[in-house]
């Protein structure tokens, strides 16, 4: 069970609730609430009775109990679009008092992880601890964790559950979610994508990376985590802009210098790699060369029916 398809979803009073469909919806005000536990947002309707601001810390209503978030952006006419639940509104402006009942319980966390790493070994149990939370109203306590088998814990959530006498859930997170969490940085050099920026995981595909020209090795393909890296996923849609203005690999083009075929494209620096008989390799720019659409599409087609037949 991963993060991925069983995360947290943060929700409201179902009585208060604004219905949302697969359609476009309009709303006048929508606060979007950072939650630092596993550093995601979530929407929520601005509630009249309070005046909030950026910045503030609010408590709202959610399926695991009531929690606190900061307000990181408030939204005037706000478009969403395929909303899995309905958007519900923040319960109230968290007080001073909210703020220091909030860092108490999250000293509490931590405190919890200790004895939850004694006793795995108590259990024996081959899982690593990845972040402890406790519900706002203090009614239970969640054990986010990272193992590559399925774990039985069910004797050791009794043992919890008699210690802290609370409703005790442990969680199993997936490999994405562990590197979101724990943060490191990227083979760029730069934070983690999916720990600065990315609030929501999309599919990323071997496809893209070949769209790309990237080199399909693992070691050049994969992030932190071990999967694909989500940073292909963003200029996706732009290659594929691009691409429709350029020959397929392996088309036969007219150059200045003669017939040729492309081994190679660089389409963000504008260069295009022509094999030419008794000439070798040469570049140019897509100014530079003449070729058949038609054609380019019969070898894109040919191409994606032999790549979708290899996987």
């Amino acid at each position: 069970m991963h993060l991925e398809s069983t995360e947290r979803k943060y929700t409201g009073n179902k009585n208060i609730a604004c219905s949302i469909g697969s359609e476009e919806k309009n709303f006048n005000h929508v606060i979007d609430v950072y939650f630092d536990t596993f550093q995601k947002r979530y929407y929520f309707l601005n509630n009249p009775k309070f005046s909030v601001k950026m910045n503030d810390w609010v408590i709202v209503e959610t399926q695991m109990g009531l929690a606190m978030g900061k307000v990181v952006s408030i939204k005037e006419n706000y478009s969403v679009k395929n909303l899995e639940e309905s958007l519900k509104m923040f319960v109230r402006v968290a007080t001073n008092k909210d703020i220091e009942k909030n860092n108490e319980l999250k000293s509490n966390a931590i405190k919890a992880g200790y004895i939850f790493k004694n006793k795995l070994k108590k259990y024996n149990l081959n899982l690593k601890l990845v972040s402890t939370e406790y519900t706002f109203d203090r009614k239970k306590l969640i054990f986010y964790f990272a193992s590559e088998e399925r774990v039985d814990f069910r004797d050791l959530v009794k043992e919890l559950a008699a210690i802290f006498r609370v409703r005790i859930e442990l969680r199993q997170i997936g490999v994405r979610d562990y590197a979101k969490m724990v943060g490191d940085c990227g083979s760029c050099g730069k934070t983690l994508c999916c720990k600065s920026i990315i609030n929501k995981f999309d599919s990323v595909s071997i496809k893209m990376a070949r769209e790309q020209g990237v080199s399909v090795a693992p070691s050049k393909i994969s992030g932190v985590c071990g999967r694909l890296k989500c940073c292909m996923g963003f200029e996706n849609a732009q290659y594929m802009e691009v691409k429709e203005d350029y020959p397929a690999i392996g088309q036969s083009v007219i150059t200045v210098e003669g017939k040729g075929n492309v081994t190679s494209m660089n389409m963000l620096n504008d260069l295009i790699f022509v094999n030419i008989e008794g000439k070798g390799l040469q570049k140019y720019s897509l100014a530079e060369i003449k070729f058949n659409k038609i054609e380019k599409m019969e070898i894109e087609k040919r191409q994606v029916c032999s790549y979708e037949e290899s996987n």
